[in-house]
């Protein structure tokens, strides 16, 4: 029962860091253009206007796909309460494979959105 619940806890904590990081990046944008932390592609990183209008676009994707995320996270747990411990182990195995995927998935919209707003140096896109 115990692995249960750590399993349980422990595939709850990239949906939640998914809506912490991305509420950080959506609201709170790093004042300036780093290599240590934020979203950092080359597109995202050419000039102040990339790097806010990534991060806000990001923040809110990672909050709405955490959120998204976290239901069937925890829905998921129900059913497997009382199975054994190999059972929970591929459950949480197979869950958070799934977070992972879509984490690294949301670079894609972002990578588009950035793309279809500014040129490749930066300069956004006259409509």
């Amino acid at each position: 029962m115990w692995f249960w619940w750590t399993m349980f806890v422990c595939d709850l904590i990239i949906p939640l860091m998914m809506i912490i990081a991305g509420w950080m990046m959506w609201k709170h944008t790093p004042m300036h253009i780093n290599r240590w932390y934020g979203y950092r592609t080359a597109l995202s990183m050419k000039n102040e206007q990339t790097w806010k209008f990534a991060h806000m676009y990001a923040g809110r994707l990672w909050c709405i796909m955490g959120i998204v995320l976290l239901i069937p996270s925890v829905l998921i747990w129900i059913p497997f309460h009382q199975s054994s411990a190999t059972v929970v182990g591929i459950v949480g195995l197979v869950v958070t494979t799934v977070q992972v995927i879509v984490l690294i998935a949301s670079v894609f919209p972002t990578e588009a959105a950035l793309a279809r707003t500014f040129d490749e140096n930066g300069q956004r896109k006259v409509e």
